[in-house]
């Protein structure tokens, strides 16, 4: 392996240790209530989006496959959290988008983990430069993935 190919690996390695190590502490708050984590990050993901998402547009954001994140819309959508909707532009297509209660339990539980993602981020003394520098690069990865797409 090259010096770096090395480089590159010990980086990834960090980074998911980083992400493993953080993902742990923050599912241990309890702020989760009843949404689960991955719940949210469904619910997150739709917020995000700001309009209804096909189901192919939302499996893109979110880290599940497709047939889990198909059972996964279909309890949130039993549970009165997300809706479905037609497509005005072709009627054979349904979008997702977060209900009103939806809308609602996503801004809840974000606040608190917001706030647990700011504490762990600067708790170690991590400045702002270190966070500024650190959504340089990984911006810098992603639009490096976009392009290869």
């Amino acid at each position: 392996m090259t010096g770096r190919a090395r480089l590159a690996n010990d980086a990834w390695e960090s980074l998911l240790t980083v992400h493993a190590t953080f993902m742990k502490s923050f599912a241990a708050e309890p702020i989760w209530g009843d949404v689960s984590m991955k719940e949210y990050d469904v619910l997150y993901a739709l917020a995000k989006a700001g309009e209804p998402v096909r189901l192919t547009d939302l499996h893109q954001r979110v880290l599940l496959s497709q047939p889990a994140l198909s059972r996964m819309v279909e309890r949130l959508v039993g549970r009165g959290l997300v809706a479905r909707c037609e497509d005005a532009g072709d009627r054979r297509v349904v979008r997702l988008a977060l209900t009103e209660t939806g809308r609602e339990r996503q801004r809840e539980v974000g606040r608190a983990h917001a706030r647990d993602v700011a504490a762990a981020m600067t708790a170690t003394g991590v400045g702002d430069a270190d966070l500024d520098e650190l959504q340089r690069i990984t911006r810098a990865l992603l639009g490096t993935k976009e392009k290869e797409q």
